[in-house]
Protein backbone atom coordinates (compact mmCIF):
# COMPACT_ATOMS: atom_id res chain seq x y z
CA UNK A 1 0.00 0.00 0.00
CA UNK A 2 1.27 3.64 -1.36
CA UNK A 3 1.47 6.11 1.27
CA UNK A 4 -0.95 9.70 0.75
CA UNK A 5 1.05 12.34 -1.26
CA UNK A 6 1.72 15.48 0.52
CA UNK A 7 0.59 19.07 -0.40
CA UNK A 8 3.94 20.69 0.20
CA UNK A 9 7.02 19.47 0.28
CA UNK A 10 8.43 18.15 3.89
CA UNK A 11 11.94 19.55 4.99
CA UNK A 12 14.39 16.70 5.79
CA UNK A 13 13.00 14.78 8.22
CA UNK A 14 15.32 11.71 9.11
CA UNK A 15 17.10 13.60 12.36
CA UNK A 16 13.90 16.20 12.46
CA UNK A 17 12.46 16.14 16.05
CA UNK A 18 9.81 18.59 17.87
CA UNK A 19 11.36 20.16 20.66
CA UNK A 20 10.58 22.63 23.57
CA UNK A 21 11.09 25.49 21.34
CA UNK A 22 9.37 24.33 18.11
CA UNK A 23 6.89 23.37 20.27
CA UNK A 24 6.32 26.43 22.12
CA UNK A 25 6.29 28.34 18.72
CA UNK A 26 3.29 25.99 17.87
CA UNK A 27 1.67 26.57 20.81
CA UNK A 28 2.02 30.35 20.33
CA UNK A 29 0.45 29.51 16.61
CA UNK A 30 -2.55 27.93 17.67
CA UNK A 31 -3.07 28.38 21.30
CA UNK A 32 -6.31 31.42 20.54
CA UNK A 33 -8.27 28.79 18.95
CA UNK A 34 -7.29 25.85 21.50
CA UNK A 35 -7.77 24.52 25.15
CA UNK A 36 -4.79 23.91 27.49
CA UNK A 37 -6.27 21.18 28.84
CA UNK A 38 -6.69 20.10 32.46
CA UNK A 39 -5.12 17.43 34.09
CA UNK A 40 -6.55 15.57 36.78
CA UNK A 41 -5.68 12.78 40.06
CA UNK A 42 -8.00 9.62 39.41
CA UNK A 43 -8.35 7.56 42.47
CA UNK A 44 -9.93 4.42 41.20
CA UNK A 45 -12.43 2.89 43.30
CA UNK A 46 -15.25 0.47 42.05
CA UNK A 47 -12.00 -0.94 39.93
CA UNK A 48 -9.14 -0.56 42.58
CA UNK A 49 -8.31 -4.74 41.95
CA UNK A 50 -7.13 -4.42 38.73
CA UNK A 51 -5.36 -1.44 38.94
CA UNK A 52 -1.24 -1.39 39.49
CA UNK A 53 -0.95 -1.83 43.08
CA UNK A 54 0.18 1.71 44.95
CA UNK A 55 0.11 3.69 41.74
CA UNK A 56 -1.37 7.22 41.37
CA UNK A 57 -3.24 7.66 37.97
CA UNK A 58 -2.75 11.42 36.78
CA UNK A 59 -5.62 11.71 33.60
CA UNK A 60 -4.65 14.37 30.94
CA UNK A 61 -8.26 15.13 29.44
CA UNK A 62 -7.75 15.90 26.05
CA UNK A 63 -11.21 14.66 25.18
CA UNK A 64 -12.15 18.50 26.50
CA UNK A 65 -10.37 20.12 23.58
CA UNK A 66 -12.19 22.33 21.27
CA UNK A 67 -13.79 19.78 18.57
CA UNK A 68 -13.59 16.72 21.33
CA UNK A 69 -9.81 15.24 20.13
CA UNK A 70 -6.12 16.10 20.35
CA UNK A 71 -6.88 16.54 16.62
CA UNK A 72 -7.69 20.48 15.77
CA UNK A 73 -3.96 21.03 17.33
CA UNK A 74 -2.19 19.27 14.09
CA UNK A 75 -5.46 20.77 11.69
CA UNK A 76 -4.73 24.59 12.78
CA UNK A 77 -1.43 24.31 12.95
CA UNK A 78 -1.13 23.35 9.69
CA UNK A 79 -4.03 25.56 8.36
CA UNK A 80 -1.93 28.75 10.16
CA UNK A 81 1.13 27.93 8.92
CA UNK A 82 -0.10 27.65 4.99
CA UNK A 83 0.30 30.09 2.67
CA UNK A 84 -2.99 31.97 1.38
CA UNK A 85 -2.57 30.83 -1.87
CA UNK A 86 -2.23 27.12 -0.78
CA UNK A 87 -5.40 27.80 0.81
CA UNK A 88 -7.38 29.08 -2.01
CA UNK A 89 -9.39 26.11 -3.07
CA UNK A 90 -9.96 24.69 0.44
CA UNK A 91 -8.67 21.49 2.09
CA UNK A 92 -9.34 17.95 2.42
CA UNK A 93 -8.42 15.45 5.51
CA UNK A 94 -9.04 11.44 5.40
CA UNK A 95 -10.72 10.62 8.88
CA UNK A 96 -12.71 8.15 10.77
CA UNK A 97 -13.93 11.16 12.07
CA UNK A 98 -12.06 13.35 14.61
CA UNK A 99 -9.46 14.69 11.95
CA UNK A 100 -12.32 15.61 10.20
CA UNK A 101 -13.89 16.92 12.46
CA UNK A 102 -10.69 19.36 12.92
CA UNK A 103 -10.14 19.63 9.57
CA UNK A 104 -13.34 21.40 9.33
CA UNK A 105 -13.11 23.65 12.10
CA UNK A 106 -9.64 24.83 11.04
CA UNK A 107 -11.24 25.49 7.71
CA UNK A 108 -13.69 27.42 9.45
CA UNK A 109 -11.41 29.54 11.35
CA UNK A 110 -9.59 30.01 8.42
CA UNK A 111 -12.68 31.37 6.22
CA UNK A 112 -12.40 28.40 3.35
CA UNK A 113 -14.20 25.35 2.60
CA UNK A 114 -13.23 21.83 3.66
CA UNK A 115 -14.13 18.67 1.67
CA UNK A 116 -13.15 15.62 4.03
CA UNK A 117 -13.64 11.88 3.06
CA UNK A 118 -14.55 9.90 5.91
CA UNK A 119 -15.05 6.19 6.31
CA UNK A 120 -18.22 4.51 6.04
CA UNK A 121 -18.66 3.42 9.48
CA UNK A 122 -18.07 6.83 11.11
CA UNK A 123 -19.52 7.86 14.19
CA UNK A 124 -23.20 9.69 13.72
CA UNK A 125 -21.97 11.82 16.04
CA UNK A 126 -18.55 12.62 14.35
CA UNK A 127 -20.56 13.17 10.85
CA UNK A 128 -23.16 15.69 12.50
CA UNK A 129 -20.10 18.10 13.77
CA UNK A 130 -18.71 17.86 10.37
CA UNK A 131 -21.64 19.04 8.57
CA UNK A 132 -22.55 21.70 11.41
CA UNK A 133 -19.40 22.95 10.87
CA UNK A 134 -19.93 23.18 6.94
CA UNK A 135 -17.87 20.64 5.67
CA UNK A 136 -18.87 18.55 2.29
CA UNK A 137 -18.14 14.52 3.11
CA UNK A 138 -17.25 12.42 1.10
CA UNK A 139 -18.05 8.89 2.14
CA UNK A 140 -15.13 5.67 1.62
CA UNK A 141 -15.80 1.92 2.48
CA UNK A 142 -12.45 1.12 3.79
CA UNK A 143 -9.27 3.02 4.99
CA UNK A 144 -7.22 2.14 1.74
CA UNK A 145 -10.08 3.50 -0.41
CA UNK A 146 -10.68 6.43 1.82
CA UNK A 147 -6.75 7.24 1.31
CA UNK A 148 -7.14 6.63 -2.58
CA UNK A 149 -9.90 9.12 -2.62
CA UNK A 150 -8.54 11.96 -0.70
CA UNK A 151 -5.29 11.88 -2.50
CA UNK A 152 -7.63 12.11 -6.08
CA UNK A 153 -9.51 15.08 -4.31
CA UNK A 154 -6.01 17.04 -3.48
CA UNK A 155 -4.99 16.21 -7.43
CA UNK A 156 -8.36 17.41 -8.87
CA UNK A 157 -8.67 20.36 -6.71
CA UNK A 158 -6.19 21.64 -6.08
CA UNK A 159 -7.25 21.64 -1.77
CA UNK A 160 -4.52 21.47 0.68
CA UNK A 161 -4.20 18.44 2.56
CA UNK A 162 -4.02 17.81 5.92
CA UNK A 163 -2.52 14.28 7.11
CA UNK A 164 -4.33 13.03 9.87
CA UNK A 165 -0.93 11.69 12.22
CA UNK A 166 1.94 12.46 9.69
CA UNK A 167 3.96 15.31 8.72
CA UNK A 168 5.54 18.15 10.44
CA UNK A 169 2.93 20.59 10.62
CA UNK A 170 0.79 17.56 12.25
CA UNK A 171 3.11 16.08 14.83
CA UNK A 172 4.16 19.63 16.06
CA UNK A 173 0.46 20.33 16.86
CA UNK A 174 0.45 16.97 18.76
CA UNK A 175 3.67 17.96 20.57
CA UNK A 176 1.56 21.03 22.10
CA UNK A 177 -0.19 18.11 24.42
CA UNK A 178 3.72 16.24 25.11
CA UNK A 179 4.61 20.37 26.10
CA UNK A 180 1.60 20.89 28.60
CA UNK A 181 2.12 17.54 30.22
CA UNK A 182 5.74 18.91 30.80
CA UNK A 183 4.33 21.69 32.18
CA UNK A 184 1.40 20.07 34.42
CA UNK A 185 3.04 16.68 35.21
CA UNK A 186 7.02 16.87 35.57
CA UNK A 187 6.91 14.68 38.58
CA UNK A 188 5.46 11.46 36.13
CA UNK A 189 7.14 7.79 35.93
CA UNK A 190 5.28 6.88 32.91
CA UNK A 191 3.02 7.99 30.42
CA UNK A 192 0.75 5.82 28.28
CA UNK A 193 -1.00 6.97 24.73
CA UNK A 194 -3.23 5.69 22.22
CA UNK A 195 -2.20 4.76 18.93
CA UNK A 196 -3.44 5.18 15.82
CA UNK A 197 -1.67 6.13 12.73
CA UNK A 198 1.41 7.57 15.46
CA UNK A 199 1.09 11.47 15.24
CA UNK A 200 -0.15 11.86 18.81
CA UNK A 201 2.33 9.30 20.22
CA UNK A 202 5.33 10.96 18.01
CA UNK A 203 4.93 14.65 18.77
CA UNK A 204 4.23 13.85 22.52
CA UNK A 205 6.63 11.59 23.31
CA UNK A 206 9.38 13.71 21.17
CA UNK A 207 8.71 16.66 23.32
CA UNK A 208 8.35 15.30 26.80
CA UNK A 209 11.27 13.05 26.74
CA UNK A 210 13.35 15.57 25.98
CA UNK A 211 11.81 17.82 28.78
CA UNK A 212 11.83 14.58 31.15
CA UNK A 213 13.71 12.25 30.38
CA UNK A 214 12.99 10.13 33.11
CA UNK A 215 9.33 9.39 31.99
CA UNK A 216 9.16 6.34 30.21
CA UNK A 217 6.40 5.93 27.38
CA UNK A 218 4.55 3.48 26.34
CA UNK A 219 2.22 3.47 23.29
CA UNK A 220 -0.78 1.16 23.16
CA UNK A 221 -2.46 -0.34 20.16
CA UNK A 222 -5.50 -2.46 19.48
CA UNK A 223 -4.64 -5.94 18.70
CA UNK A 224 -6.71 -5.30 15.72
CA UNK A 225 -4.93 -2.31 14.57
CA UNK A 226 -1.07 -2.51 15.44
CA UNK A 227 1.00 -1.03 12.68
CA UNK A 228 3.68 1.09 14.96
CA UNK A 229 4.22 -2.32 16.84
CA UNK A 230 4.51 -4.29 13.44
CA UNK A 231 6.81 -1.12 11.91
CA UNK A 232 8.69 -1.35 14.89
CA UNK A 233 9.51 -4.98 15.55
CA UNK A 234 10.05 -5.00 11.37
CA UNK A 235 12.66 -1.73 11.51
CA UNK A 236 10.39 0.56 9.00
CA UNK A 237 6.98 1.47 8.14
CA UNK A 238 4.29 -1.39 7.80
CA UNK A 239 1.36 -1.85 6.55
CA UNK A 240 -1.24 -4.03 8.09
CA UNK A 241 -3.97 -6.25 6.42
CA UNK A 242 -7.19 -4.65 7.78
CA UNK A 243 -7.91 -2.71 10.40
CA UNK A 244 -10.68 -5.30 12.98
CA UNK A 245 -11.26 -2.67 16.17
CA UNK A 246 -13.84 -0.67 17.60
CA UNK A 247 -11.32 1.73 18.06
CA UNK A 248 -12.33 3.25 14.67
CA UNK A 249 -9.86 6.39 15.81
CA UNK A 250 -6.81 4.16 16.33
CA UNK A 251 -7.41 2.03 13.24
CA UNK A 252 -4.76 3.42 10.93
CA UNK A 253 -4.09 1.00 7.93
CA UNK A 254 -0.33 2.11 8.04
CA UNK A 255 2.41 3.88 9.85
CA UNK A 256 4.53 6.72 8.17
CA UNK A 257 8.00 7.31 7.97
CA UNK A 258 8.12 10.54 10.30
CA UNK A 259 5.73 9.13 12.94
CA UNK A 260 8.12 5.79 13.06
CA UNK A 261 11.00 7.19 13.03
CA UNK A 262 10.05 9.43 16.41
CA UNK A 263 8.79 6.65 17.78
CA UNK A 264 11.27 4.39 17.42
CA UNK A 265 13.84 7.17 19.02
CA UNK A 266 11.37 8.48 21.57
CA UNK A 267 8.69 5.53 22.63
CA UNK A 268 9.94 2.86 24.89
CA UNK A 269 7.15 0.26 24.29
CA UNK A 270 4.11 -0.69 22.46
CA UNK A 271 1.81 -2.90 24.19
CA UNK A 272 -1.50 -4.42 23.11
CA UNK A 273 -4.88 -4.52 24.23
CA UNK A 274 -7.76 -5.84 23.22
CA UNK A 275 -11.59 -4.85 22.52
CA UNK A 276 -13.25 -5.84 25.25
CA UNK A 277 -10.44 -4.66 27.44
CA UNK A 278 -11.52 -1.24 26.22
CA UNK A 279 -15.08 -1.67 26.47
CA UNK A 280 -14.53 -2.44 30.11
CA UNK A 281 -12.39 0.47 30.56
CA UNK A 282 -15.14 3.01 29.12
CA UNK A 283 -17.50 1.14 31.57
CA UNK A 284 -15.11 2.20 34.68
CA UNK A 285 -13.84 5.49 33.22
CA UNK A 286 -17.56 6.78 32.81
CA UNK A 287 -18.58 4.64 36.97
CA UNK A 288 -15.61 5.40 38.47
CA UNK A 289 -14.20 9.00 36.91
CA UNK A 290 -17.95 10.32 35.73
CA UNK A 291 -16.22 11.02 32.33
CA UNK A 292 -17.85 9.20 28.78
CA UNK A 293 -14.92 8.46 25.99
CA UNK A 294 -14.80 7.00 22.78
CA UNK A 295 -12.52 3.33 22.77
CA UNK A 296 -9.16 5.00 21.47
CA UNK A 297 -9.32 7.18 24.95
CA UNK A 298 -9.95 4.39 27.15
CA UNK A 299 -7.31 2.66 25.58
CA UNK A 300 -4.62 3.82 28.08
CA UNK A 301 -6.65 2.98 31.09
CA UNK A 302 -7.22 -0.83 29.38
CA UNK A 303 -3.23 -1.15 29.21
CA UNK A 304 -2.90 0.14 32.77
CA UNK A 305 -5.15 -2.73 34.33
CA UNK A 306 -4.05 -5.04 31.43
CA UNK A 307 -0.27 -5.47 30.04
CA UNK A 308 1.35 -2.25 32.09
CA UNK A 309 -0.39 -3.26 35.39
CA UNK A 310 3.12 -5.07 37.27
CA UNK A 311 5.09 -2.70 35.95
CA UNK A 312 3.48 0.66 36.81
CA UNK A 313 2.94 -0.77 40.34
CA UNK A 314 4.03 1.99 42.65
CA UNK A 315 4.69 4.74 39.87
CA UNK A 316 3.23 7.69 38.98
CA UNK A 317 1.47 6.76 35.37
CA UNK A 318 -0.27 9.26 33.35
CA UNK A 319 -3.00 8.61 30.71
CA UNK A 320 -3.86 10.52 28.08
CA UNK A 321 -7.22 10.41 27.03
CA UNK A 322 -7.59 11.48 23.70
CA UNK A 323 -11.14 12.01 22.52
CA UNK A 324 -14.88 11.65 23.65
CA UNK A 325 -16.45 12.13 20.20
CA UNK A 326 -19.06 9.25 20.66
CA UNK A 327 -22.81 8.98 19.74
CA UNK A 328 -24.99 7.92 23.04
CA UNK A 329 -26.51 4.59 21.07
CA UNK A 330 -22.39 3.38 20.71
CA UNK A 331 -21.31 4.61 23.81
CA UNK A 332 -24.43 2.24 25.78
CA UNK A 333 -23.86 -0.55 23.57
CA UNK A 334 -19.89 -0.53 24.64
CA UNK A 335 -21.11 -0.08 28.29
CA UNK A 336 -23.74 -3.05 28.21
CA UNK A 337 -21.13 -5.11 26.23
CA UNK A 338 -18.06 -4.45 28.45
CA UNK A 339 -17.38 -7.74 30.37
CA UNK A 340 -17.25 -7.94 33.70
CA UNK A 341 -13.98 -7.28 36.29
Amino acid sequence: MTSPTRSQPEPATENWAPDETSSRATRARIDRWIERTPVRRWRPSSFAGSVPAAAEVWLKLELFQRTGSYKVRGALNNTLSASPGSLAAGVTAVSAGNHAVAAACAAREAEVSAKVVMLASANPLRVRRCRALGAEIVFAPDAAEAFRIVRQIEADEGRLYLHPYEGVGTILGASTVGLEIAEQMPWLDALVIPVGGGGLLAGTAAVLKQMCPWVTIYGVEPVGADSMRRSLEAGRPTAIEAVRTIADSLGAPYAEPIGFSLARRFVDEIVLVEDDEMRRAMRFLFEDAKLVTEPASAAPFAALCGPLRDRLAGKQAGLLLSGANIDLATFREHIEAAPDP
